[in-house]
């Protein structure tokens, strides 16, 4: 066994900074598709600086670690690892311009026994570093295929969140761009699996994918669309499991379902029986 539970606890992950700025901001809500239609002014406020909003998801790219898996002394096959869920809590909403450090550390392992992998969830806060404001605090789910065996927390339980059992009370519906996953490196993301068509055969893919994050922003904008009246401060909290990739070009159909603890949300691939993200929840700040 090339790592265990107490070794990954254990590592340190060394902290990094980043200053981002409104251009960020507008390239990121660019990348997911949004002001495709110049004269949308609801999109319009994503992407042009005069009446700026902030896509809470922007926070997936911010100081990012790296592939750590891979870099640090983790002991993990990372060759076998996907990104199986996210989750993100927004204590602040994001402003358009920070100076930020990201804290990063493995806070819990789910082993499913040897040779049926284990859930690694790897924790990473943004920390205004002028005034010290809490801004997020988002956990990847890693499914970790090689490392089963290495011991966990017995009693942690992996949380779902059921999908209704009845029709969506609202939906939306956007067709990726075929540059998209290009667009989306440009925030950090350059793994080349998203760009390189030899890497993506190698990989098992018939041409470069979407990346799980693409399609979270994705859903993230709809969300704010169909349950926010188009205001991001008003989302506290998203979680999800991602479940099929997506190629750049596809048409994404994000489902959301109102319930009294919150909003419940999927993502389909049109012209596919596949969900993209499935098992999704959303929590909303109160209306003030």
């Amino acid at each position: 066994m090339a790592t265990s539970y107490e070794k990954l606890l254990a590592l340190n992950v060394p902290e990094k900074t980043v200053h981002y700025t409104a251009k960020d901001c507008q390239l990121y809500a660019l990348s997911l598709g949004l002001g495709s239609n110049p004269m949308d002014s609801v999109e319009l406020d994503f992407v042009y600086e005069k009446n700026l909003k902030v896509l809470p998801s922007l926070s997936m790219t911010l100081a990012h670690p790296g592939f750590w898996a891979r870099d640090l002394d983790s002991g993990l096959d990372w060759v076998k690892i996907l990104h199986a869920g996210q989750s993100m809590t927004l204590h602040e909403p994001l402003p358009s311009d920070a100076d930020i450090v990201a804290r990063s550390r493995i806070v819990d392992v789910i082993d499913k026994g040897e040779g049926k992998g284990a859930l690694v969830y790897f924790e990473r806060q943004l920390i205004d570093r002028q005034n010290g404001t809490l801004y997020c605090t988002m956990v990847q789910t890693m499914f970790c295929r090689g490392d089963g065996g290495m011991g966990g927390n017995e009693a942690l339980k992996p949380v779902v969140h059921r999908i209704p059992q009845r029709s969506a009370d609202a939906i939306d519906v956007q067709q990726t761009s075929l540059q998209m996953a290009l667009l989306y490196r440009l925030n950090g993301d350059m793994n080349p699996l998203h760009a390189d068509p030899d890497i993506a055969t190698k990989a098992g893919f018939e041409r470069p994918i979407l990346q799980g994050l693409a399609s979270f922003g994705v859903a993230c904008a709809s969300v704010i669309k169909l349950c926010c009246d188009h205001e991001p401060k008003r989302m506290l909290s998203m979680d999800c499991r991602f479940s099929a990739p997506v190629y750049p070009g596809e048409t994404l159909r994000t489902e959301v379902w109102n319930e009294a603890e919150g909003i419940y949300f999927r993502v389909s691939i049109d012209g596919r029986d596949a969900h993209a993200i499935d098992n999704g929840f959303v929590s909303l700040r109160p209306v003030s």
